[in-house]
């Protein structure tokens, strides 16, 4: 069994990396026009890559990107050092690693509109980083450089292009980061001391060149000038595809909607600029003085000549009649001696005989997932919608192995073999490969060389459908996926996981105890499979106990879930620990959650991280009771504040009048719904009216960029992009007597200890005299930032603008962020 696994993963990565089709989990099977495969077509005619460079998902250039595998043809990958995790999310809650999968899944949709193919290191996107020094005090550099020469042995890119400078300043210190490893991987790829146990999978490469892609963006305070920077054009109109690379690039970008870069299509004349820093320098052409023809290999010139042959030839009403000269040009290339392109174009060759042939397969499970042991409806379906002779010889399932004999003349009639099969006990459950072991606050951890670059996880089940086409053998391998047909939105696909018998689960990341009495607390458990019975216990801090001490469940059907409720008694004095649910099932024990991830622009994602929660017990005192709350984007305030007592009110547009605001003893104002709520800049006057008659207004975080008005609050104030990244940086007290500081709560120094990511951002830099500065704190080196908490008094109330980052506190369950956020609603109340 091992090897076989061994075997099929190499498989799998090979095509991974060089298939022309990318049908990763998820994705309905790719089914090109006439116009895709001459592309492809085409592409088999040149031997060459790019790698871009940066260092989050947004970060790279998708027009150039697009140019580059669409317009030169080569294989372009973007090496993203990170997955994200660590920015704000705009369409949903998800936040750090679960962030981080739907920003991997973006990705991979930008990649699939724009030709490219993507990788990603290990290194973990902690958050806004001022400089390279900085980040680097938290990524392992040798890992992080590791991993990117890695891709580079890969990929064996002609050029290499940064989107950022290496120089110092300006920006995230993430991407300058990227920048300067780029340049240290560009010349370690190609020295076999350094990391020599990739050299086991791969062979040492040097880049011609890297090059700086830069704009005038870069130059805030200068003027740009091009000379000596090499010029593309990257508006170029493709006549095949019928667009210009910016309206690929524009749909490409749109694919980060976490993130909001919805972009719209540029029908004008845009051109790129890039500065060389190492390697040759190219004086006109990216590619000057690489051949990227089949002459650049021995015995290719034969070879060149019959590519060619098959794009002028090329029948876009009958793409089957290349199938011949396809195999023919697949024969000639066996023939040649071993080069760095031999295994990608055979890939490629391979994938355009299907598509010329109008083959499709696809395998689909009864069940979207099942667990070890369990046995698994499959049913695979292949047709074949030309005339070309294929016969199906074997269908078989991996890493199962099991084999279907057919040995059946392809036709149009739909050709339907139907499996059961039994996972075997040990089959590992589908977690992220990046999240399967603990990591470091800057690094995950990944043992397997080969996993490491992937963007996701291969698929825990492959079907090969062995055939014969024109008399020869292909193999044909897809991944097992779950099918639907939704009476709407029509055929929708999910990857198949494999997934613990039993999941248990608490309802809140945090359990906030403020008083001395028991809490209730209720434990999610949710079955795997059919018959599912057991015990779960929830284990508490110590000093503490749970009634009952366990409790039986029973699930007799698949998904089937039960609420379990204990009541949980909080030990002596103040406690910052955390409760652990445990189910017991055929007496082995299972603590993890179902985390499903679900947007229509991605495919659906399953995660399964710990059962656990914070059980936090503060010395808290609150004023007020009824919370009205403006939500912003991912916004999970509402769920800490009640949490600690409070009724929280959600508040509509249309909710927001003076009638209505009364009720409340303060109204919050979410994350940057300044930023994404175009009804605020309407609804300013009302609120300013109920401080003014007595209300507290407390105002989250917003950007400086594309606020919906200018008129935060009751006096002018300038939001800035100042901010506060080092999240144990001091923090001084300015006004101590101030009731924010006081009341009900004292705030001293302790209560900003333990704070996760960061202080706080966009903190206002000017503002008007009526305002306090309560608090003061800044990152090493810089001056001071006393914009992040100002209080206004305005009428019979108060107003408050925060910029220190509660949104990121409250939800990890930040003892003194509580107090402190309490003081703010509870101003005006003594």
């Amino acid at each position: 069994m091992s090897l076989l696994r061994s075997a099929l993963k190499q498989l799998i990565l090979l095509l991974f990396f060089f298939t022309l089709c990318e049908t990763t989990q998820a994705q309905a099977p790719k089914k090109p026009d006439a116009a895709e495969i001459l592309l492809g077509l085409k592409k088999l005619n040149v031997l060459g890559s790019a790698l871009y460079v940066a260092a989050h998902p947004d970060d790279e250039n998708t027009a150039l990107i697009a140019w580059l595998a669409n317009e030169k043809l080569v294989n372009t990958g973007y090496l993203s050092l990170t997955r994200g995790d660590g920015g704000q999310n705009l369409i949903g809650p998800e936040i750090r690693e679960r962030l981080g999968i739907i920003r991997t899944q973006e990705l991979l949709q930008a990649r699939r509109t724009d030709g490219g193919q993507q990788f990603f290191t290990r290194a973990n996107d902690f958050g806004f980083s001022k400089d390279y020094q900085e980040t680097l005090t938290l990524w392992d550099k040798e890992q992080v450089l590791a991993d990117m020469v890695w891709t580079i042995r890969k990929v064996k890119p002609d050029v290499m292009i940064t989107r950022f400078s290496t120089e110092p300043g300006g920006t995230h210190g993430h991407h300058t980061t990227s920048a300067i490893l780029a340049s240290e991987a560009f010349d370690a790829a190609a020295d076999p001391k350094r990391f020599p146990e990739q050299l086991k999978y791969v062979s040492v490469w040097q880049p011609k060149r890297i090059l700086w892609n830069t704009s005038s963006f870069f130059y805030k305070d200068k003027n740009f000038d091009p000379t000596g920077k090499l010029q593309i054009e990257t508006s170029t109109f493709n006549p095949v595809l019928g667009e210009a690379y910016t309206e690929i690039s524009a749909t490409s970008r749109s694919m980060h909607k976490s993130q909001g870069f919805g972009s719209g299509p540029n029908y004008g004349k845009v051109t790129d600029y890039l500065e060389p820093i190492k390697g040759s320098r190219a004086q006109k052409d990216l590619f000057e003085g690489i051949d990227l023809s089949w002459n650049r290999v021995s015995g290719g010139k034969t070879v060149g000549k019959m590519a060619q042959k098959l794009v002028t030839q090329f029948d876009a009403n009958n793409p089957a009649a290349s199938i011949p000269a396809l195999l023919n040009l697949k024969t000639a290339i066996e023939k040649l001696p071993e080069n760095p392109y031999k295994a990608a174009k055979l890939a490629e060759i391979q994938e355009l005989v299907k598509f010329c042939a109008g083959l499709f397969f696809e395998t689909t499970a009864a069940h979207y997932a099942a667990t070890p042991g369990e046995k698994i409806e499959l049913t695979a379906v292949a047709v074949n919608r030309s005339a070309a002779p294929v016969t199906l010889e074997q269908v078989s399932i991996s890493p199962i192995s099991q084999q279907i004999s057919v040995n059946k003349l392809l036709t149009k009639e739909l050709q339907t073999t139907k499996a059961t099969v039994a996972l075997p006990a040990d089959f590992p459950v589908s977690q992220p490969y990046w999240l399967q072991q603990p990591g470091t606050e800057g690094m995950f951890a990944v043992a397997d060389q080969q996993l490491i670059g992937l963007p996701e996880n291969p698929a825990p089940i492959h079907v090969t459908f062995s055939v014969k086409i024109h008399s020869v053998s292909f193999q044909y391998t897809v991944p097992v996926v779950y099918k639907r047909v939704d009476p709407v939105a029509g055929e929708i696909y999910r990857p198949f996981a494999v997934t613990p018998p039993v999941f248990v689960s608490l309802a809140e990341n945090v359990y906030m105890f403020t008083t001395e009495k028991p809490r209730e607390i209720q434990v999610r458990v949710r079955a795997g499979k059919e018959n599912c019975a057991g015990q779960v216990a929830l284990q508490v801090p110590a000093g503490w106990r749970t009634e009952p001490a366990s409790a039986a469940f029973n699930l007799k059907l698949k998904d089937e879930e039960q609420l379990i409720s204990f009541n949980v008694f909080p030990g002596p004095g103040q406690t910052d620990a955390q409760f652990r649910a445990i189910a017991t099932l055929d007496d082995k024990t299972y603590d993890k959650s179902l985390v499903t991830i679900q947007y229509e622009h991605i495919p659906t994602q399953v995660l399964f991280p710990e059962a656990t929660a914070r059980a936090v017990k503060i010395d808290l005192q609150r004023k007020g009771q009824q919370i009205g709350y403006i939500a912003g984007p991912g916004d999970e305030v509402p769920v800490s504040l009640r949490q600690i007592g409070y009724t929280v009110m959600p508040l509509q547009n249309e909710e927001l009048n003076q009638t209505n605001l009364r009720q409340f003893d303060a109204v919050v104002i979410g994350v940057r719904a300044f930023n994404t709520n175009n009804y605020l800049k309407f609804a300013q006057p009302v609120l300013m009216e109920y401080v003014k008659n007595g209300g507290t207004l407390v105002v989250q975080y917003n950007t400086n960029h594309a606020l919906v008005t200018e008129n935060l609050g009751p006096y002018p104030l300038k939001l800035s992009r100042d901010r506060v990244t080092v999240e144990n940086a001091e923090v001084r007290l300015l006004k101590p007597e101030h009731p924010v500081l006081n009341y009900p709560n004292k705030i001293t120094a302790n209560d900003f200890a333990g704070w996760v990511q960061e202080r706080g951002l966009y903190f206002p830099n000017e503002w008007d005299k009526n305002y306090e500065a309560i608090l003061s704190s800044n990152d090493p080196g810089e001056p001071a930032r006393d914009g992040g908490l100002l209080v206004a008094k305005y009428g019979k109330g108060y107003y408050v603008y925060t910029g220190y980052s509660f949104f990121r506190q409250l939800p990890a369950g930040v003892p003194g962020a509580y107090r402190l956020f309490t003081n703010l609603i509870s101003l005006g109340k003594k």
